[in-house]
Parts: structure tokens; sequence; C-alpha cells
């Protein structure tokens, strides 16, 4: 994992009490925020702007209660979050020394060095939401990229990760086994990229479950594929390459893979380096006892697989094996180019 500005987290508010202290639009907004995270906000202001007072009549989710006084440090306390909107460095220092002394987690607007954490950009397919931040250095960048998020994004998303949400705990009593479970979500994630703007229905999920049912055993079984990261540049990994990391349980690679083709990995899969003039029996072992053990294993090497004694090693053994070539730099060189500088699809 290379270097984070910032931890992503995501809030857990529904039914928890929110302070924000400040009567302008910017508080507002993150009263607004709040609401619709289902948090029960109480905000105190003495002169509340009529955007906080609209938001107090017809408030997104959560309810809004506007105090029309000051903070004090006692209306802070058992808060899971707290917000203020400060004029002065004064204020600022002020605020966030109750909250940090409530133990309470902290934000003041527009004034990084006071606060705990940040908000960023937001794309709200909900439950699914996708949070950008650039670390206060360039809001607008953040902005720019939430724009472009909005427009590829399906809002059809939004009933597919509902569906997700309802259909999890079926999937767990559904009797699958865990690499039963994972192939679920696979199939799922497949046929709602397929048809992100249908509402998906409990007939897809009975089918699901019944297909996935099916191929339970092969579910359990190990697989190997073969992945060749071509030139190096992440952005020419082919799409089943990708497919491949985000799918695997342990990848395999040598030292000729760059750091950011490894972060197509999912999180959880374990990455072992095996370089790229080692033992080739020892390696060929690996590879074939950590498939027969049930993982779905991925060597992943520079340039192109080729069908070696790995990929022999497996057949003797009866290991499923695949190959997947990357692109090759003359390949790349004779692509057709996209105006914005990308290989053409």
């Amino acid at each position: 994992m290379a270097k984070l500005a910032r931890l992503p987290l995501f809030f857990a508010l529904e039914g928890r009490r929110a302070v924000v202290a400040g009567d302008t639009p910017a508080a507002a907004w993150k009263v607004e925020l709040l609401s619709a995270a289902g948090a029960e906000v109480e905000v105190y202001a003495s002169e509340p702007c009529e955007e906080l007072l609209a938001l107090a009549a017809d408030p997104p989710r959560g309810s809004i209660f506007i105090h029309g006084r000051a903070w004090h440090a006692e209306d802070i306390r058992d808060a899971a979050i707290a917000i203020g909107a400060c004029d002065s460095e004064e204020d600022a220092l002020h605020f966030s020394a109750a909250a940090r002394a409530a133990c309470v987690p902290v934000n003041v607007i527009d004034k990084p060095k006071y606060c705990d954490f940040a908000f960023g950009a937001i794309v709200n397919r909900s439950p699914l939401v996708i949070g950008i931040s650039t670390d206060g250095a360039a809001p607008v960048f953040a902005q720019a990229i939430r724009a472009k998020l909005e427009m590829m994004i399906p809002r059809g998303f939004t009933e597919w990760a509902d569906a997700a949400r309802r259909w999890r705990r079926q999937v767990q009593i559904s009797g699958l086994s865990f690499n039963g479970r994972r192939r679920f979500w696979q199939v799922f994630t497949a046929l709602a990229m397929k048809h992100p703007n249908r509402a998906p229905e409990q007939s897809d999920y009975d089918r699901l479950v019944a297909e996935t049912a099916a191929e339970a055993a092969a579910a359990e079984q190990g697989s190997v594929t073969l992945v060749g990261a071509g030139p190096g540049d992440p952005e020419l990994l082919t799409l089943r390459a990708i497919r491949a990391l985000q799918s695997a349980d342990v990848i395999l690679y040598d030292d000729l893979v760059s750091p950011e083709i490894l972060e197509f990995a999912r999180r959880e899969a374990k990455k072992m380096l095996v370089g790229n003039t080692g033992n080739r029996d020892e390696i060929n072992s690996l590879i074939v006892g950590l498939a027969k053990a049930g993982r779905r294993v991925v060597r992943l090497r520079g340039g192109n697989p080729a069908v070696d004694e790995e990929t022999a090693a497996c057949r003797k053994a009866g290991v499923a094996v695949e190959a997947v070539p990357g692109i090759t730099t003359a390949q790349r060189a004779v692509a057709p180019v996209s105006h914005d500088g990308r290989l053409a699809s």
C-alpha cells in the first residue's frame, strides 16, 4: 500500500447525535449531509440563516433541531461528531479543543489544522457512496473528478447496491460455501455491470443462487491464471487481466512487475514476490500446492506469459490453468489512439 494523505472512512450516523455550531450557509451544507446520513442533528446558531431554517422544516432524513443560541462545551458531550463554522482562529481553537476534550471527532470548516477528519467531494449512489479527497490541496480538482464519475457511474447502481444490501443475509444462509458466496457476488456484479439501469428482481437472486450452486464444485477447486503485465504500464492491462487480479486469493509476481499494477488486486489477496530467476521447481510446487488447497492463484509476470514448465506442472497436477497475455510494446505502437491519448477499445 502506497502512503495515504488521509485514511478514508465512512461514519455510521443513523440515529446518532451530531452537533453543528454556526449559522452560515457552509454550516447548512454540513447539516444537510449529516441529516442525509441519518444523524439527529442539533444546530447551535444565534441567528440561523435561511438555508438552516429551511432544512429544519424539511430535513433530508434525520431530524434537525436548531438551538437559538451559541454553543457551550457541554453541548458537545456524547455527540458522535461535531462540526464548527468558526470565523476566527480563536473560535476554531476553542471549538476543536472542546470537542477533543469530550473525545468527539471534530471538523472546523475551512480550517484543516483544527480538524480530525475532512469532508471530500461525494458521488452518491447510496448505499454505494464514493468520497474523493485531495487532502485540501485542490478542492476544485476533486469536484472535477466527482463530475467525471457522476457521468461514468449509472444512477441505476443505487438499486443494485440496495439489492446487495437486502440479499447479503440471504446469501449468508443460502448454504453456499465461502468460495460459492464469493462467486455469487462476482456473478451479481457482472449482471449489474451488464444491466445497470434495470432494477434487480427477486428472480435475479433465485437464478444467481441456482447458477452458483451448480458451479459449487468448481468454485471449491483452485485455479491458476498466468497474467502478462505487458511493458509495465498499468493502463495497458487487459480487462481480463484486471478481473483475474481482482478475484485472486494469492498473487505470485516477479521483480519486473510495478507496484502500480499490484494496486488492482483485492486488498485481502496475499502478494508474494517470487523473483524472475528463482528456483523453478520451487515456484512450480508453490503454484500447484496453493491451487490444490483451493486458492485462486495469479502468476503475474512482466511481458507475456509463456506456455512453459509452470503451465506443464499445472496440467500434470490436474489444476485448471489459463494464460492472459498483456499488451506488447509492438501492439501499443500500432493500436489506434483516441482523442484523449488512450488506446481505443
